[in-house]
């Protein structure tokens, strides 16, 4: 078994929590509203600003540099579906939540000078937007009747997803980190799941209350 696939099975536990979060379950349900499924954007806009000035910061890496691929930047199309959703002032609505200041605290903390953790928080969220946004797409444009404006950060024009993360894996793999340093890789995979998971519930919850109120 390659790497890329031990890393897969041996953090499944913590993937599958934040797949299974529950205001994914609702979006995808069609119970969220246009200002509910922003809401999303709002938190995810904090945390990619962040990942990917870290990014840069690596790109010139021998190890995480090859993980830089421009064509994954989501910020741009955080931002284009943030206008589309709430008009031109969407900046005034980014505020970030308690767990998603933690979870960027995390990303300056380890994404900036070292390179396993940059590509640990790199790999759980772009690998996961790239395999999960078709399905993504499909439920949205069922919902909300979105073309492609509102769904662009599911969108990656100019990749094939199975090529890409065939690609992305070969790189796991080939990433030369003794058993020290890939386990404390596996670990920041979790803690990084973890994070996105306490993220999503803390917007499930926002919303929930904004509807009640």
């Amino acid at each position: 078994m390659g790497f890329a696939a031990q890393v897969r099975e041996l953090t499944r536990v913590d993937h599958r929590a934040a797949q299974n979060a529950t205001y994914f379950d609702s979006l995808l349900a069609g119970q969220l509203d246009r200002s509910g499924y922003a809401a999303l954007f709002e938190q995810l806009y904090v945390v990619y600003q962040t990942l990917e000035e870290a990014a840069e910061a690596m790109r010139d890496d021998p190890v995480a540099g090859p993980f830089v691929v421009d064509e994954l930047h989501r910020l741009p199309r955080i931002t284009a579906d943030l206008a589309f959703l709430h008009g031109p002032d969407w900046a005034s609505r980014i505020a970030p939540s308690e767990a998603t200041r933690q979870y960027q605290a995390r990303l300056r903390e380890v994404a900036f000078t070292w390179p396993a953790g940059f590509v640990a928080h790199h790999y759980t969220r772009y690998l996961g937007d790239l395999s999960g946004g078709q399905v993504m797409v499909r439920a949205l444009r069922r919902s909300f009747g979105f073309d492609e404006d509102g769904v662009r950060f599911f969108l990656f024009p100019g990749l094939e997803p199975r090529a890409f993360k065939q690609h992305y894996r070969d790189l796991l793999d080939a990433a030369p980190w003794d058993e020290v340093e890939r386990q404390r890789f596996l670990d920041e995979v979790s803690w990084a799941y973890r994070l996105n998971t306490a993220m999503l519930d803390e917007v499930g919850r926002t919303v929930v209350r904004s509807s009640a109120a």
